[in-house]
């Protein structure tokens, strides 16, 4: 890919990770267990490991963010660092948000089909973690299908450079 392209993919990657890292952050500054309404400690326990994944997450993302803006404020732009630093957010934002390590949740990849949200619970959760999964989950989709190149070009890179 072009610098351009390289370039115009990194600012639009850098909008999408100040937009969730915002949603994701006014969400967690606004909630606490005892304002979700759970039933038992079981479901409390399972929100907390939620809410912990989320926390992870804005950390992945911010880190991630500066990066990019320290990358387009290069001159001339290093095309190599660009794409090394998508590779990354694709493994450290974009997996992340669909298959946690600590397996909070899981992607139900046949709802990619149907057309309906792939986020699913283990157990239940509050209605308010549900929504801002849902209201996330399609630009992450969206970035996930972008980055996707730089995952199978930098694994063909590393392997050639053998």
């Amino acid at each position: 890919m072009g610098n351009s392209l390289v370039k115009i993919q990194l600012q639009d990657v850098k909008d999408f990770l100040t937009k969730s890292i915002i949603t994701i952050e006014d969400f967690l500054n606004e909630t606490t267990i005892s304002d979700l309404s759970l039933e038992n400690v079981e479901e409390r326990s399972y929100n907390k490991l939620i809410l912990s994944n989320l926390r992870k997450l804005v950390v992945y993302s911010a880190e991630s963010l500066e990066t990019c803006a320290i990358i387009l404020q290069n001159e001339p732009f290093q095309k190599a660092a660009a794409e090394k630093t998508l590779y990354k957010i694709y493994h450290q934002c974009i997996e992340e948000f669909f298959s946690p390590k600590n397996d909070a949740w899981f992607e139900d990849s046949r709802s990619a089909y149907t057309g309906r949200n792939s986020i699913k619970f283990y157990r239940n959760v509050s209605e308010s973690i549900v929504q801002l999964i849902k209201s996330l989950e399609g630009d992450f989709q969206k970035f996930r299908e972008e980055l996707e190149y730089y995952e199978t070009d930098y694994r063909t890179k590393m392997i050639q450079s053998k």
